[in-house]
């Protein structure tokens, strides 16, 4: 039978509905995690469109799976990253959603005082555990919208759980109806979707889902979870570990909207960024982030990593303002005491720093060279050069100014005695035959002695 399709706008066979396969052992991939050996990627040569959403939006889960990783913050520290984040999103929600714990008194204190805040953007959601009272006090609180855990891998559903496919999924849909009558919009979470037997539970699941939200008349989000950082972005792979694969099929197979459909990636395997971009590439409106990527094991998806990928692919900002991601990072290191190694992209104080002698001399000539951007512009950060055996009293003036962020009459010119101190300094080191430059560290060390603690290290 043929049918117009809503989304292509082309004559298409009508779509095969699948049934929950309820078997009697699990389907552990073993051909592909066999656990022993490095997980193996496996192609089919099946292509799916491309379809990149009218309008695409992050999401964040800083202070969910966030907190998970780490000491969790304060409602303090909660209430002000929540309002950098905002202001990062800008006026037209390219950050559209937080969600938050409920569990404690001091996970509601935090909530309360972002909801007295008064923001649009980002929305608060929570998540919390599946049950009665839960979406209760959801409700109370006057949240709209709560994630919930359903786990849909056999690992999860036969190894910890101890159940059958059949029980986890009539255990899921009775958690989603109490949601439904308690008057709340269920996220589910789809745990572990890439070691899941796609077309054997994850969809004829969701299609019960999105069967219950029609007859609800409330909506229901589906957040497709990468729990291991299994998902792969190339074309042409086989599930259950393809990204394109599961976007495409959650919308084909089931009805998910763009609108309702998000991912949310870890970075076991170095693809969380990656992996986030496919998905929006393939149909999710949404990719779920966390500052920093903070999260479990090594990470969520980067949030600042996904502002820039959002521009590469709209060709704009749409108001968002990226310089609050240095904020952010010196929040993260002097009111929280988290250490960003200096090396990550965007917010680690070398991620713009020429060492190379050679690139040194060029970025001095004209940054664009060896910079990846105008980083003062849209992070506030200056390209710096590390101090070699070269750099002379103009160079080594540069570099303090910038490290220190001075400017103005706080600036130091390149005949500051403090200038022409450590060029002494700097020219001693050389001149007993280091070879390699002095590193931020070795300066900062210097220069607090020089300036008695004046200017201590960052």
């Amino acid at each position: 039978m043929l049918e117009l399709s809503s989304k292509t706008n082309l004559l298409e066979q009508k779509t095969y509905r699948y049934s929950l396969q309820d078997v009697q052992e699990p389907n552990l991939y073993r051909d592909i995690y066999d656990y022993e050996t490095v997980p193996k990627v496996s192609f089919n040569h099946r292509r799916v469109p491309m379809g990149m959403p009218d309008e695409i939006w992050i999401s964040d889960t800083s202070f969910r799976d966030g907190q998970q990783s780490q000491d969790p913050y304060t409602p303090e520290q909660i209430r002000d990253l929540f309002l950098l984040m905002s202001r990062l999103g800008g006026p037209y929600g390219v950050i559209r959603q937080s969600e938050f714990f409920v569990y404690s008194e001091k996970d509601r204190e935090a909530l309360r005082m972002c909801q007295d805040l008064g923001l649009q953007f980002p929305e608060i959601t929570t998540w919390i555990r599946a049950n009665k009272k839960d979406f209760e006090l959801v409700r109370d609180l006057g949240i709209r919208e709560t994630g919930i855990l359903v786990s849909c891998s056999d690992y999860h559903i036969f190894k910890k759980m101890k159940k059958t496919r059949r029980e986890a999924m009539k255990m899921y849909l009775d958690a989603v109806g109490e949601a439904f009558e308690a008057g709340v919009m269920p996220r589910c979470h789809l745990e572990d979707i890439t070691r899941a037997d796609f077309y054997g539970f994850v969809v004829p699941f969701v299609n019960e889902l999105m069967k219950m939200s029609r007859d609800a008349g409330i909506p229901v989000r589906i957040r497709a979870c990468d729990t291991m950082g299994y998902g792969v972005p190339y074309p042409e792979v086989a599930l259950p570990r393809s990204v394109p694969g599961i976007i495409y099929g959650l919308q084909h197979y089931s009805d998910v909207d763009s609108e309702h459909l998000e991912w949310h990636g870890h970075n076991d395997f170095y693809k969380a960024v990656t992996n986030a971009t496919t998905a929006w590439l393939y149909g999710a409106s949404a990719v779920n982030c966390s500052l920093l990527g903070i999260g479990e094991r090594t990470g969520n998806i980067p949030l600042e990593a996904m502002c820039f990928e959002y521009a590469a692919l709209r060709g704009s900002l749409d108001g968002m303002n990226t310089t609050v991601i240095t904020e952010i990072a010196e929040y993260f290191e002097k009111n929280i005491g988290y250490k960003i190694p200096p090396m990550t992209p965007f917010v680690g104080r070398a991620f713009n720093q020429t060492r190379a002698g050679i690139h040194a001399d060029g970025l001095m000539k004209d940054e664009e060279i060896y910079n990846i951007f105008n980083t003062e512009k849209l992070l506030s950060r200056p390209a710096s050069v590390m101090i070699g055996p070269n750099s002379g009293l103009g160079g080594i003036a540069y570099w303090i100014n910038n490290n220190y962020r001075l400017s103005g009459d706080e600036a130091v010119a390149k005949d500051a005695p403090l200038v022409v101190e450590l060029k002494k300094w700097v020219d001693e080191q050389f001149a007993a035959g280091r070879q390699a430059s002095l590193s931020t560290n070795e300066l900062e060390t210097q220069i607090e002695r020089l300036t008695g603690g004046r200017l201590a290290r960052l």
